[in-house]
């Protein structure tokens, strides 16, 4: 397991980027997607709309995570919360690979950045949820006894 101040580091930049990654991807869906989206065909347009949806869903999850982690860090619950299966990083959507390949180019980046986003978090999540320390951290423990 990741010792507890890297992996609030790396929570702390996660949510830099989850942020940023938000605000581009609000920026753009509310501002370019429909203006990107208006030559496919109804259907297509509602597929599109769904991938966009599952999009902010991923990043929802991810930004509710990491603000549970914040207030662990801030003090305001305890981290045996943070690890309760409702404070959990939730699912992520599943997408269609066909409505995702109807996806403009700006708006499959995006997609392409959220998923990677969530599997990072998912990873951290993973990390925060595990028990006792790590191999490692047991072997330098070992090690620092012994001499």
């Amino acid at each position: 397991m990741t010792s507890e101040p890297v992996q609030r580091r790396l929570r702390g930049a996660l949510y830099d980027e989850a942020m940023l990654l938000a605000d581009e991807v609000r920026g753009y869906f509310d501002d370019e997607l429909g203006r990107d989206t208006l030559a496919l065909d109804p259907l297509a347009r509602v597929q599109v709309s769904c991938e966009s949806l599952k999009v902010t869903t991923r990043l929802l999850h991810v930004v509710a995570w990491l603000l549970t982690w914040r207030a662990v860090d801030a003090g305001e619950i305890v981290a045996v919360r943070a690890r309760a299966p409702s404070h959990r990083l939730g699912p992520s959507p599943e997408s269609d690979p066909a409505a995702f390949a109807l996806l403009p180019d700006r708006a499959r980046d995006l997609a392409d950045a959220g998923i990677d986003l969530y599997r990072r978090a998912a990873l951290l999540d993973e990390a925060a949820g595990a028990v006792g320390p790590g191999p490692a951290r047991l072997a330098q423990e070992r090690l620092a006894r012994a001499f």
